[in-house]
């Protein structure tokens, strides 16, 4: 699962006829290096995701704290499909968002049942929270096995539970989506990902194709020029975010207490930058270890430093009410990236025990929808103001933390090069993301079998700066 793929490996589990369909995906990558610009506003490419990807996928459609009581719904759009998410006495459900009659949309958002259901604005027939249809005006005027329940009761959507989300799938014969996930859902599990709730949620329109939009986040290769602020603090001690040119251990010329400090810097800048990474509550305790006596080797320092946060935070935490898991030992037992990707749209970024979200969606072949979340673990029987929708900002704007509005204003001109260029050129290590989860989206426009693609999904959630992998075919 970690071997770097070879370009000239022959021998992939693939029949000569699922060879054939990857031949002839448009725009296929052929070199995992090398990434066809065209795949990023080609017309007819974002039509083929349209119909073999977005059809097939496991798909964060809401955060199950937005629907917290039976009644409560909410809508996921994506592209032409729209679905119902609503929870109900026997447990989070899925329906296509269509009456059964002449298929207008039953709900435009979030909103809670009323006494007569779901009531299409159109002819007024209803649904109940299971589906069913419970009233047609005029049964009289239609044929019989026109109205037979399953012609009429609202068409199910598959949908499965996992870190305090709700993920739908369209294809029915689909793998189960922790089959899926892979390696990465016990990583997030680990870390009570599904205790997290929400601080804030923002969304954005970018000017830019959704994977553009998400390649900005699976590498740490940019940070020395885009995120010059974090860079600085990364170069000058080795920290774990962001990768070194030079590979070397923390800077020898750096006292130990340096590399202290140092570290708690990075952490606030990186807090402050993501807006919640690494939570306020979190900083206030990390910032006491400023003056803790580190052992006189550097390397053992930074070590002792992380440790001695982690375990501080936990402590905190616990004496809070909150029911924060074991820092330290998760991190330990279960290392983890600072950016977690789920294929195809979803991130989770965990540092200490708080987390960043985000999720993109396709609007057009050239725009995208960016949401963000702030998630922490709050203490048990707290009650939260949640947000039902996300506050919509201008992507330029200054409300948006720092690190974001820096990926923000690469994108939009990143778009627009694209069209003037053939390939884009991938490093292999650092940036083997971005090669990694395009030529999954390949294995999904050639129809390959879910078995198969459930395999290389395990594989592209590998996590930040990971190196071109062997996705299995």
């Amino acid at each position: 699962m970690t071997q770097i793929l070879n370009a000239d490996m022959q021998d992939l589990p693939l029949d000569a006829a699922q060879r054939e369909a990857l031949e002839g995906v448009p725009h296929c990558i052929t070199d995992p290096e090398r990434i066809p610009c065209k795949r990023y506003y080609d017309e007819a490419f974002f039509e083929w995701e349209r119909e073999h990807l977005w059809s097939r996928t496991w798909q964060m459609a809401c955060r199950l704290e937005e629907i917290p009581a039976p009644g409560d719904y909410t809508v996921y759009d994506i592209l032409d499909r729209s679905v119902i998410v609503i929870n109900t006495a026997g447990g989070i459900r899925a329906f296509h968002n269509a009456c059964r009659h002449r298929g207008v949309k039953l709900a435009s958002g979030p909103s809670r049942l009323g006494p007569e259901g779901f009531v299409c604005p159109f002819h007024g027939w209803q649904f109940d929270a299971s589906g069913e249809c419970t009233f047609v005006y005029g049964r009289n005027i239609f044929s019989e096995d026109v109205l037979a329940p399953a012609e009429i009761n609202l068409a199910p959507v598959r949908v499965e539970l996992w870190a305090g989300c709700a993920f739908i799938n369209f294809d029915d014969d689909a793998p189960a989506l922790r089959e899926c996930l892979g390696p990465v859902a016990q990583r997030m599990d680990a870390r009570h990902a599904d205790k997290l709730r929400m601080e804030w949620w923002c969304g954005t329109v970018l000017p830019t194709n959704w994977k553009l939009a998400m390649e900005a986040f699976q590498e740490g290769y940019h940070v020395m020029q885009t995120h010059p602020q974090l860079f600085d603090l990364t170069h000058r001690a080795s920290l774990p975010y962001g990768p070194r040119a030079d590979g070397l251990p923390v800077n020898e010329d750096l006292e130990p207490a340096e590399v202290v400090n140092l570290g708690i810097d990075f952490l606030s800048r990186l807090g402050a930058g993501m807006d919640g990474m690494v939570h306020s509550s979190e900083l206030e305790v990390i910032e006491k270890l400023r003056n803790m006596e580190p052992p006189a080797d550097a390397d053992l320092a930074q070590q002792m430093l992380y440790g001695s946060a982690y375990a501080a935070v936990a402590e905190d935490a616990l004496a809070r009410g909150v029911p924060m898991f074991d820092i330290l030992k998760a991190v330990q037992e279960h290392p983890f990236s600072p950016v977690e990707f789920m294929f195809p749209h979803f991130f989770l970024l965990p540092m200490v025990g708080a987390m960043s979200s985000y999720r993109i969606r396709p609007l057009t072949a050239e725009t995208c929808l960016f949401e963000i979340w702030s998630l922490v673990i709050p203490p048990e029987g707290e009650q939260r103001e949640t947000p039902e929708e996300p506050t919509m900002i201008p992507y330029d704007s200054d409300q948006f933390p720092e690190i974001p509005r820096q990926d923000y204003a690469n994108l939009p001109i990143q778009q627009l090069g694209l069209h003037n260029m053939e390939f884009m050129r991938i490093a292999r290590d650092g940036e083997g993301m971005i090669s990694n989860y395009q030529r999954l989206i390949d294995g999904y426009l050639a129809g390959l079998d879910g078995n198969t693609l459930a395999k290389g999904s395990q594989v592209v959630n590998s996590g930040f700066n990971a190196t071109i992998l062997d996705i299995g075919f």
